[in-house]
């Protein structure tokens, strides 16, 4: 018989503590093997797997590509790299990035749904943005169950939040219960796999395997998506549309792919660098200028100089213009956090 041996976890903002929290209530004996992103710098080593085997009687570790899966284990995605699931292994891949991470939660999702199905239980925890939603939504189309931290307990209730709106959440916990909750989960039968599988969540899946993909084999979910008016903030190429079960998102020819809202934070960013760089641009302009009308009256080239203190006052008015954009303009990058909880979802009797 199945059961629910399969856990995939995802966290960002206060993830640290919250994993630590969480890894403190498993039982040493636990009949399911552990996955688990957590957003973490491309450049700096992570010591999650370090932390969580201090603070709890799992052993945790950042594994190898291609190794095996075993219950009683908690296996950490390393920094600057996808984990990814198959059939009783895991791999360990840098594939595109999604919603600018790499690793990223959504991939660690599909691929467990994909590779078994309803065995899968995915656990979505305090975070900024929609990261993860995406991921839950396969599990659930997958025959897996979805678990969320109860937004009003994270740190960060960003991904929470969001996965309780575009998800049928099927457990909705506070942190403190979490651990009890999944241990009764994984004793409990899985329903057995339907035969009729997501061909969107499989062929998404392959498109994170691929690190290069050629422009003449794209990555397959494009199939199923139509081109946007958007350009790609990694790649610069069009980024195509995916829509699910209401969430919109986005996915280009060489496999980076992002929500809406990571989309609108990254478009966010980038307007921001442009702003500055064109502000530093004309203050050159503006000082450049001043300059040569200097030399050009030294010179006694009166219509010259003229010329360009014109050139200079113009620069000058549009530094202010453009100083007083870039500071009224609002964080970029993050999402708000003043929305409305959904309602909630049944708890575990």
């Amino acid at each position: 018989m199945q059961r629910h041996d399969i856990i995939v976890i995802g966290a960002s903002m206060g993830g640290v503590e919250a994993l630590t929290a969480l890894v403190r209530q498993l039982p040493g004996d636990l009949a399911a093997c552990v996955l688990l992103v957590l957003h973490v710098p491309a450049q700096h080593r992570s010591y999650l797997p370090e932390i969580l085997t201090r603070s709890g009687p799992l052993p945790a570790h950042h594994p190898q590509d291609g190794e095996g899966l075993e219950p009683g284990r908690i296996y950490v995605a390393p920094n600057d790299r996808h984990l990814l699931v198959e059939p009783g292994r895991v791999r360990v891949m840098k594939g595109p990035k999604e919603n600018g991470h790499r690793p990223a939660v959504d991939p660690l999702f599909r691929s467990a749904a994909s590779a078994h199905g309803p065995r899968v239980v995915g656990v979505v925890l305090t975070g900024a943005l929609d990261c993860g939603t995406g991921g839950l939504l396969a599990v659930k189309r997958e025959g897996g169950l979805a678990v969320v931290q109860d937004p009003r307990d994270a740190l960060c209730p960003d991904m929470p939040r969001s996965a309780m709106e575009f998800v049928a959440v099927d457990h909705c916990v506070p942190l403190e219960g979490m651990g009890a909750l999944l241990t009764r989960l994984v004793a409990t039968p899985a329903a057995p796999r339907s035969r009729k599988r997501s061909r969107q969540v499989e062929t998404e899946v392959k498109a994170m395997k691929v690190d290069i993909p050629s422009m003449d084999d794209p990555p397959s979910p494009l199939e199923y998506a139509k081109p946007s008016y958007y350009g790609c903030p990694d790649c610069g190429g069009v980024l195509f549309e995916l829509e699910e079960d209401g969430l919109l998102r986005f996915r280009c020819r060489t496999g980076h792919a992002y929500t809406a809202e990571a989309l609108s934070g990254s478009q966010q960013n980038q307007l921001d660098g442009a702003m500055w760089a064109a502000l530093r641009a004309l203050e050159e302009s503006a000082s450049l200028s001043r300059r040569l009308a200097m030399q050009a009256r030294q010179r006694s080239h009166e219509h010259s100089a003229l010329r360009f203190d014109e050139r200079a006052r113009t620069a000058e008015a549009q530094v202010q213009l453009l100083r007083q954009a870039v500071l009224a303009a609002p964080p970029s990058g993050v999402a708000s956090a003043e929305s409305r909880l959904p309602d909630e979802p049944k708890q575990l009797s």
